[in-house]
């Protein structure tokens, strides 16, 4: 057990969950209390000792179904009596005639589209797994040694099940046994769990495809297949439209937690010089003996931010989630100053001011700023020049300057002078690039020039990166 429980917590770890030591030995200490038979009670049990962000569970999930997957004769005496209770329900409590192994490949479609509808209907989690069984096995198409990924064989199981149909077939049935009409409340409370039944059954199919594919493949290879990254190590430029709704969902608790971070970093600065007059004052109170030493404690300012951002095409998701953050922790800095470009350049502070949702300004700086000169294809060189005509007097010596972009100038000037007048102005000068290092100074991309003007050049991907930097930033 301990060398299982120990290959699981590695698993965990290359999937990106921090787990810690102490959490390992905590782990391996709690299922000592718990009967190991309990499948759910084991999961739980690991989830409550190892996972530490809500978030994380999705992950934690995946690669516990992985990892402790029935399979071999397990798997199949436990899928037999799930199929011969099932179909013990189905023909009211009576012995069913077809025993033993695969017990349910008799049934008729129809009847199998009963089974499913009554396991629905009655909220039956045992009749639900043996229709998910039987469902894969009929309709997913699965063959040994086949590489094709589970959403597939997912797709082609629940479109042959077609559960819209089986919902309203259910909502009517609901209807039927009411006392009176529905109320619309009623009516959406009712449609709700009728819903969430069906999203159960959904997970049972995915279980059953994995499990059929880690028996096919390994868990090893099924693994590799199956981690899913963590939240804050999504792609901003390459995430899908269920990541980018992750990315949402975990922005507003990183800012809170960044929020208070910095404060305490600038509350409990270092140390500064001694203050010999207020030692001398102090000692007073021990005879003169300097026996508590005082000092001069720095007072750090708060930087102006000035954020100057590419919104075009892939980079725009990274823009808008950096903006999001920087206005979030906009107290931590004296002033914050927004502009945008792609071969024109516009200021958009003013949207947002006075505004409490972020999301409604960004949205407001995606469709009203005027950042179109030519053609709005990206032209790093004329945006700079522009800013520097207009706001270049502005920057100053409290100023922090920020560029968020990938540097790729579709072959125009560069205009680098722009970031090299800036850097003498400024205090300082930050460039973030959403694209992978191995990729900066490759095709268009001329990151290099303009970090030679720069204090530092980050890659920023994900949110764990952009994290790191708000911290520098302070």
């Amino acid at each position: 057990m301990l060398e299982l429980l120990a290959g699981f917590i590695q698993e965990l770890r290359r999937a990106g969950l921090p787990v810690s030591l102490t959490e390992n030995l905590d782990a391996m200490e709690a299922v000592k209390h718990i009967p190991i038979e309990d499948r759910e009670a084991f999961k739980y049990t690991l989830a409550a000792t190892l996972v530490k962000n809500s978030s994380h569970w999705r992950a934690f999930e995946t690669v516990f179904e992985v990892y402790f997957a029935l399979r071999g004769e397990e798997y199949e005496i436990a899928r037999d009596e799930a199929e011969m209770g099932a179909l013990r329900d189905l023909e009211g409590g009576q012995k069913p005639q077809s025993a033993g192994g695969g017990a349910m490949e008799a049934l008729t479609p129809e009847e199998l589209a009963e089974m499913l509808y009554q396991a629905l209907l009655n909220a039956d989690e045992a009749q639900m797994r043996a229709v998910a069984r039987q469902a894969v096995r009929r309709f997913s198409g699965m063959e040994p040694g086949r590489p094709v990924g589970g959403t597939y064989y997912l797709y082609r199981t629940l479109r042959n099940l077609d559960l819209d149909n089986v919902v309203e077939r259910m909502m009517e049935a609901v209807r039927e046994q009411a006392d009176a009409p529905l109320t619309a409340l009623e009516e959406r409370l009712e449609r709700d769990e009728l819903e969430s039944r069906v999203d159960k059954l959904k997970q049972e199919v995915e279980a059953e495809i994995r499990r059929h594919l880690v028996a096919d493949r390994g868990i090893d290879a099924m693994a590799r297949t199956l981690r899913k990254p963590l939240p804050e190590d999504i792609d901003f430029m390459h995430a899908n439209r269920e990541e980018m709704a992750q990315l949402k969902r975990s922005l507003h608790p990183l800012t809170r937690k960044l929020a208070v971070r910095l404060a305490r970093k600038r509350r409990h600065g270092r140390k500064g010089p001694l203050d010999f007059r207020a030692t001398v004052r102090s000692s007073l109170s021990y005879g003169g003996v300097p026996a508590e030493p005082k000092f001069r404690y720095p007072r750090p300012h708060k930087p102006e931010i000035f954020v100057i951002a590419d919104i075009s095409g892939s980079v725009a998701a990274f823009a808008r989630f950096t903006l999001q953050l920087v206005y979030a922790i906009s107290g931590q800095f004296s002033k914050v100053r927004s502009f945008v470009f792609i071969d024109g350049l516009d200021e958009v502070t003013r949207f947002f001011e006075g505004v409490e949702d972020i999301n409604e300004a960004v949205h407001r700086v995606n469709t009203e700023a005027d950042v179109v000169w030519v053609d709005g294809h990206s032209d790093y060189g004329h945006a700079f020049e522009v800013f520097w005509e207009r706001y270049g007097h502005e920057v100053g010596p409290r100023t922090t300057v920020l560029f968020l972009g990938d540097a790729r100038n579709n072959y125009h000037a560069s205009q680098n002078w722009v970031i090299k007048e800036m850097r003498h102005k400024a205090r300082h000068v930050y460039w973030l690039n959403p694209e992978p290092r191995s990729y900066w100074d490759t095709g268009d991309s001329i990151i290099g020039e303009y970090s030679t003007h720069c204090d530092g050049v980050y890659e920023c991907r994900n949110l764990r990166q952009l994290e790191r930097f708000v911290e520098v930033l302070a």
